[in-house]
């Protein structure tokens, strides 16, 4: 890091991803490895040796000091932080006062702790401790050591199953199969049941009602008059409720119906073909619900004004991946009993290519990754009635 740039970070102050230390004291050796901790739970970030937190005012670290420091910190991100990290230090000489910034980089093994078993996470510039089971899991899972979906939900059984409909996937596995050989055992083996409960994959591809257990896991579509979602006027709303496949389908027959035709070269008594391309509505619908974060308690939304659409997935991206990484065909699957039963049973691939083809047949869209809302967006800008 030159001395311009770490100067123009000392200036803005402390942030997420930015901390100050004067020096490392013995007794401020637990706040250092909790702040590690609630990096490497977080976006990561750097933390400067040499800098006053109230003041921003740099003092000189001579040699002994910043090896000693270098190796004090080296034994707390080892043996301290658990999973143990592995962090980057430099030296930097800012108005003749040497400076040490030590990089922790975002952790891929999440949740990390301290020696006494306690979660941070970092909020604005200083630290908060996790003990919602919820964003436990979540952490979990962002860490890859839990998926959602392969979990049991609670209190359901296989009676809750509509069993035409595992019948037909069992047919694609195995297609000699007669339905009444279908066991629990056959539906653990293949990921819809666990310990006589339905997996939440299970539930949400093969149950009669999945909202009757997870009520909120259903699709809220509204077509607004004029583009703000504050407004109160709407053309058409509906709550969608079914299986993956089911909610889908009626997706998209919401979205085509409360979108324009457009002739372009047709006859005049043709349909005309949708304002927005078929296919790119296709791979981000069938994204939002292959990928959405199931840890959260919340809806898909699908909301259409007069100049865009929008498709809102609860979750941001995993941590390992961003907006440019995804354009560029990089992808992780959060929920992979989900992405198993929709490349069998839905037009979705599953091979991580979704959003490469939709900006292929959709340049114009945008992405947004919403890292403090926990939302991934699709916002695909539409056409001025006018201009149609």
């Amino acid at each position: 890091m030159d001395a311009l740039k770490l100067l123009d970070l000392i200036g803005k102050g402390e942030t997420s991803t930015v901390q100050f230390k004067m020096r490392l004291d013995k007794h401020d050796r637990d706040g250092v490895t909790d702040e590690m901790v609630a990096m490497s739970n977080s976006k990561g970030g750097i933390i400067i040796f040499g800098v006053d937190d109230k003041t921003g005012e740099t003092r000189n670290m001579d040699y002994a000091e910043l090896m000693k420091t270098e190796q004090a910190l080296s034994s707390l991100a080892s043996d301290n932080v658990k999973p143990e990290i592995y962090i980057t230090t430099e030296h930097v000489s800012v108005s003749d006062n040497t400076l040490l910034v030590v990089t922790v980089q975002e952790g891929y093994s999440k949740p990390y702790k301290n020696t006494n078993g306690t979660i941070y996470v970092k909020q604005g510039a200083d630290k908060r401790k996790v003990t919602s089971n919820a964003e436990i899991m979540r952490l979990f899972q962002s860490g890859g050591m839990l998926h959602t979906d392969e979990m049991a939900v609670v209190n359901t059984s296989i009676d809750d199953l509509d069993m035409q409909k595992v019948y037909e996937y069992v047919k694609k596995i195995s297609p000699n199969m007669p339905i009444e050989e279908i066991t629990p055992t056959i539906l653990s083996n293949i990921g819809i049941m666990k310990d006589d409960n339905l997996t939440l994959s299970g539930l949400l591809f093969f149950a009669r009602s999945p909202q009757n257990y997870k009520p909120l896991f259903m699709t809220k579509a509204v077509a607004y008059y004029g583009n703000d979602r504050g407004g109160t006027d709407y053309r058409d709303s509906e709550d969608i409720t079914g299986t993956i496949p089911e909610m889908y389908d009626k997706t998209m027959a919401f979205i085509k119906r409360n979108l324009h035709h457009v002739q372009d070269g047709q006859n005049f008594n043709s349909v005309g073909h949708l304002e927005i391309s078929e296919e790119a509505l296709t791979e981000t619908l069938q994204n939002a619900y292959m990928h959405r974060d199931y840890t959260r308690n919340a809806s898909i939304l699908v909301l259409i004004f007069d100049n865009r659409l929008e498709i809102i997935s609860p979750g941001k991206l995993p941590n390992s991946l961003s907006v440019e990484s995804i354009k560029m065909g990089n992808s992780v699957a959060r929920n992979n009993r989900i992405v198993v039963f929709g490349a069998r049973l839905m037009q979705y691939r599953g091979i991580g290519t979704g959003i490469l083809r939709t900006m292929k047949y959709q340049s114009n869209t945008e992405l947004v990754n919403d890292v403090e809302g926990e939302l991934f967006k699709v916002v695909i800008p539409r056409k001025e009635p006018d201009s149609l």
